[in-house]
């Protein structure tokens, strides 16, 4: 396909033509080509529907509809076609990337990643970084990250791949491997996420503020900036803005785990324990199995009376994870509170600034690297 300015020329000289011969089909598929590169989908499929009325379409014109669709974010029309395609036995890789891509734009990631096979990333960068976005989606970490170390020797400066994999390096905890690739994509939203997701790790939050600001400019629909941006808020004491970005980003995620233990911290922080509640809550509902959850709990519930729903739901945090850092801090609360809401108060207030590990980690460092990374996601 030609660039858009090229195809925008294109079509002027063939509506020309379709002027002088409006109903030679030939010609009607060619402007609907041309209607395409110039990012005019509903005039390619206004031209092409002339074009069937006169002659059945054959492969050439139901990919340019189904190119169409795309472009006009018709998905479910265009996986239609291009699954057709296929099954009529034409394969090339561009048909896949098409397939997956418009499955993946459905939120359909099993069906986007069966249609995406290796021969297809091996052949196609593009390619190759919806793969791994799609692996990574499913919660296949260590296979992600096994093929996207792959697809970068085969293409080092695809863009594209270089952001999904520093998205992806981030979640493995190989910030070497994130800062290279970020760099290889400097301009890239999920690059610029994740370059300030680093700089939340070297507790710089004004960098890291600095950095997805720039992110949400080139695509308001990353969460993980907005959930970045937030924490960023939170570690330079700003609750109230905090909250709002990251209950944003929270949503947009829907089932990531750690953007609603942060969303309830940030509320916690901002005095809101109800709404610090709610969130907690909702993360339990997505995954009962996750530690800070049950710590964070039991620290709401230490403040409000109920000590023994709090040692409860501390003893089950602990049984999950033995470093959980919420629960440490209701233990803490536990052990020097006596139950008396104004010293558990006082207790928080200490330990939210106070290293809890050897990596000199506090609360809410730790509550931001939970809510920046996605391991905690449900699929």
């Amino acid at each position: 396909m030609a660039d858009q300015s090229t195809g925008m020329a294109a079509l002027e000289r063939l509506r020309g033509y379709l002027a002088h011969d409006p109903d030679n089909a030939a010609l009607l598929v060619d402007t609907a080509e041309a209607a395409i590169d110039a990012r005019r989908p509903d005039e390619a499929t206004a031209l092409l529907d002339r074009a069937a009325a006169l002659t059945p379409p054959g492969p050439r014109e139901r990919n340019l509809a189904g190119l169409a669709a795309m472009q006009a974010t018709r998905f479910d029309q265009a996986a239609t076609i291009f699954a057709e395609l296929l099954d009529a036995g034409r394969d090339d890789p561009s048909l896949r990337f098409n397939l997956a891509w418009s499955r993946a734009s459905l939120k359909d990631e099993d069906g986007a990643l069966a249609a995406l096979d290796d021969a297809t990333a091996t052949a196609m960068p593009q390619g190759a970084a919806l793969r791994v976005q799609l692996l990574h989606a499913l919660g296949r970490f260590d296979e992600a990250f096994e093929r996207g170390r792959h697809y970068l020797t085969l293409h080092p400066d695809a863009r594209q791949l270089n952001a999904a994999m520093a998205v992806l390096a981030i979640d493995m905890e190989d910030e070497g491997l994130a800062a290279a690739c970020a760099a290889r994509a400097p301009d890239h939203p999920d690059a610029l996420a994740t370059l300030g997701t680093l700089a939340l790790e070297g507790d710089d939050p004004a960098a890291a503020g600095a950095l997805f600001d720039r992110a949400l400019a080139g695509n308001p629909n990353v969460p993980r900036a907005w959930v970045g941006r937030g924490l960023a808020h939170l570690l330079a004491g700003d609750s109230a803005r905090a909250f709002a970005d990251i209950d944003h980003g929270a949503e947009m995620f829907g089932t990531h785990l750690g953007s609603w233990i942060a969303a309830g911290w940030a509320h916690f922080v901002d005095g809101d324990y109800a709404g610090s509640r709610e969130r907690f809550e909702r993360a339990l509902a997505i995954d009962p199995t996750f530690a800070e959850t049950h710590g964070s709990l039991a620290v709401l519930d230490i403040l409000d009376g109920n000590l023994a729903s709090a040692r409860e739901r501390t003893q089950i945090a602990l049984r999950l994870d033995r470093e959980c850092y919420s629960a440490a801090l209701a233990l803490a609360m536990l052990s020097a509170g006596d139950g008396d809401a104004a010293k558990s108060r006082a207790i928080i207030g200490r330990a939210l600034q106070t290293p809890l590990d050897k990596n000199g980690r506090t609360i809410a460092q730790a509550m931001a690297r939970i809510g920046a990374t996605q391991r905690g996601s449900v699929h």
